[in-house]
């Protein structure tokens, strides 16, 4: 004789109750477990995306840093600027283009990496004339420099500052005109750019 045969009617409910209480608890267990599984794929999705993220972003970071020409004065004497580039990349030639106000032609160096005061001297005398005191100031240039490194060519274009000074004693009656070194201001820019950095100076 089976022993729910003995049960009430009573008992028999109370049973039936009990499993689907039982039945109901692993349905639940068994969909916090896909909940659980699916939060646990997601949280890892979302990792192995941020961890690609900041993959893409490192080396997006190098390779700008790669393509990075910094210029710096070398010496400065009464007939211009030398600079140089970094150290792991010997400079192979410059264009250096000045602010259309000038009138200045683009000048290009190859083998000597300098600024001759000369180029700009004329123009920058007329500006500053009418003054007795010494005058310090400075030009934004747009270098284009190309280097050679072990790993290839590297080329970039940046916008610079162009320290000058003119003082009284140059020529008889005149003004002297002197570069004191240069500085990097920006990476890129053009010569609209150029001119409109002029203007505001």
């Amino acid at each position: 004789m089976s022993p729910d045969a003995d049960e009430t009617p009573a008992e028999k409910a109370e049973s039936r109750a009990i499993r689907r209480r039982w039945i109901s608890i692993g349905e639940a267990v068994a969909v916090a477990g896909v909940v659980i599984a699916g939060l646990t794929f997601w949280s890892g999705y979302e990792d192995r995306q941020d961890a690609a993220a900041d993959k893409a972003a490192t080396r997006a970071e190098k390779s700008a840093e790669r393509r990075r020409v910094p210029l710096t004065t070398a010496a400065t004497d009464k007939r211009g600027v030398e600079f140089r580039g970094p150290a792991d990349c010997p400079l192979a030639s410059t264009d250096i283009r000045f602010p259309s106000a000038l009138g200045v032609a683009t000048q290009t160096t190859v083998a000597t990496h300098r600024i001759d005061a000369d180029w700009i001297a004329r123009p920058m005398r007329k500006l500053t004339d009418g003054g007795a005191d010494r005058r310090d100031g400075r030009i934004p240039i747009l270098v284009t420099a190309t280097c050679t490194a072990d790993d290839g060519d590297r080329s970039e274009t940046a916008i610079y500052d162009l320290l000058w000074r003119t003082e009284p004693g140059g020529l008889i009656g005149g003004r002297s005109f002197t570069l004191r070194g240069m500085v990097r201001r920006a990476a890129g820019g053009d010569q609209t750019r150029l001119d409109s950095l002029w203007k505001g100076v």
